[in-house]
């Protein structure tokens, strides 16, 4: 290779990390913790073999994540900075995202939202980043096939998602090097985030997740979802008798339903435990034919001498079924049962789309209980006994990967899905900034 850049500073490396970049297996997983320098040495091994390319004419790479917008974040203008100028053979393509070396290869950065992208010409390797995130036939249905042709290797890396197909597949990884050594097509790296991060962080890591999601995120363990899907929460640590100051914010929670028809309320304030942190103080449970004006009506009888700022927050997709099938969206129906009562301290938080099932689970199983043991999260059982029932009784599907059995109890889990809307915009257990929100107060007047 060329003078390398300045991009190409020191790492930090343990024997596992040395072995996954000197693998010569045709096809690695790599499960390991987040910020563990899993992506950047899967980035250098990635443009090295790019670089080093010689039996080929027009050799072909790809980096690939869930979606093309992760797949320019995470690798894009990396891998710019990461080729010598001397090895590009023209300028970097951004509308295509792909690279073009002196040596005829080319490496395009790519999103498997669509995966028939990987089809047509062959590939000789790449990168699946964040694979748990993926389609599970992304492999076996595209990826694998397209790489037959030149004998083409693959790493699929990233933070474990519970049991699902990257779990199969670094199990199958596993057994393959058990049973033909160093001649396996197939190799398994994994180390945690604690070999590379300082220990303040790990720490703080700590305090700030729930024990299964920190086991996931930073220990990079196959955590076994299953069975209840708040199962943090304990009535005897979570449910105590609440305060309600009425000048200060007041949230509606909304998961927009007919059967039941509900919504969370909720203050920010300081809880019977001492912590400042999120107190359910009431519900709205209207069991059956209702509709998002009736939900509406009934917070008002309950809360329509709030004297302080109300917010909303809920599902972004304004509900699919019962009154926004015929009445326009029920961001539009509770505008107009709302503002006239709370006029411009009326503010409809809505994300541009809904969190991942996971990360709300995560988000709510944190705020419940960190792994420091804090508690930021409690409900009135007197005042929203329904919440209750909802964060002891959803469960989640057979196989471990983290979904909610929706049909194991159809009246459940519609309470926690609105706050957990609320928790999972407002706190948020990923790194970086709170996910956007639009506010939808003043359009419609």
């Amino acid at each position: 290779m060329s003078v390398l850049t300045s991009r190409w500073t020191e790492l930090r490396y343990h024997p596992v990390q040395s072995a996954y970049e000197l693998s010569q297996h045709r096809f690695n997983t790599v499960p390991a913790g987040r910020r563990s320098g899993k992506t950047e040495i899967a980035k250098r091994r990635l443009l090295r073999r790019a670089a080093n390319i010689q039996l080929f004419l027009n050799a072909r790479f790809f980096a690939a994540a869930p979606t093309r917008a992760q797949a320019k974040q995470i690798f894009w203008r990396d891998l710019k900075r990461l080729v010598p100028i001397g090895l590009h053979a023209k300028p970097p393509c951004e509308t295509e995202l792909s690279l073009h070396l002196i040596n005829g290869a080319e490496i395009h950065v790519l999103g498997m939202d669509r995966p028939e992208r990987i089809e047509g010409a062959p590939w000789n390797g790449g990168i699946l980043d964040e694979y748990g995130n993926m389609h599970p036939e992304v492999w076996g249905h595209h990826v694998r096939p397209a790489l037959a042709d030149r004998n083409g290797w693959c790493d699929l890396i990233g933070v474990p998602e519970g049991r699902n197909h990257y779990y199969s597949l670094d199990l199958a990884a596993k057994a393959s090097m058990q049973k033909f050594g160093a001649a396996s097509e197939w190799a398994s790296f994994h180390w945690v985030s604690a070999d590379i991060l300082p220990e303040a962080e790990i720490a703080a890591a700590r305090r700030d997740l729930d024990p299964l999601t920190f086991a996931q995120e930073y220990e990079a363990s196959f955590v076994n979802f299953e069975g209840r899907a708040y199962y943090v929460f304990a009535e005897a640590e979570h449910c105590a008798r609440l305060g309600y100051d009425r000048r200060q914010p007041l949230i509606f929670c909304f998961d927009f339903n007919v059967a039941p028809g509900v919504a969370v309320v909720c203050q920010e304030q300081r809880l019977a435990n001492g912590q400042s942190g999120t107190g359910v103080i009431g519900e709205v449970h209207i069991p059956q034919n209702s509709n998002t004006p009736a939900v509406c009506r009934k917070l008002l009888a309950d809360w329509g001498g709030h004297e302080g700022p109300v917010r909303c927050y809920g599902d972004a997709t304004g509900g699919a079924r019962g009154s926004s099938r015929v009445q326009g969206s029920d961001w539009d129906l509770i505008r107009a049962e709302l503002r006239p009562v709370f006029r411009e301290r009326l503010t409809l938080k809505v994300p541009p789309a809904n969190p991942a099932e996971r990360a709300r689970l995560n988000a709510v199983n944190t705020r419940l209980k960190s792994g420091d043991g804090t508690i930021r999260l409690m409900v009135d059982a007197a005042r929203a006994p329904n919440v209750v029932k909802d964060l002891d009784g959803v469960r989640l599907l057979a196989g471990g990967a983290g979904d909610i059995d929706k049909r194991a109890d159809e009246r459940l889990s519609h309470l926690s899905d609105a706050l957990g809307y609320y928790i999972a915009a407002e706190f948020p257990i990923a790194a970086g900034p709170k996910a956007r929100t639009l506010d939808l107060s003043f359009m419609g007047r």
